[in-house]
């Protein structure tokens, strides 16, 4: 498996969508926890980082800055 760097701003496509449908979800804050808020709808989840990394699936789009 390989190590993805996540920055702020990135879309990620998540495992398991959220109950409103969507399961794209963009990363708000970096560190320890995630910050991360749907697409969707608007929820905004904190999450610790081992769990982010194992629920997500693909990053879907990053800001032209950090490619």
């Amino acid at each position: 498996m390989a190590f993805i760097r996540y920055y702020v701003g990135d879309v990620v496509q998540m495992k398991k969508s959220h109950p409103c449908g969507s399961d794209e979800w963009e990363v708000k804050r970096i560190g320890t926890d995630f910050l991360i808020v749907c697409k969707g709808c608007g929820h905004q989840l904190l999450m610790p980082r081992p769990k982010f990394e194992k629920a997500a699936k693909k990053l879907v789009s990053r800001l032209p800055k950090h490619e």
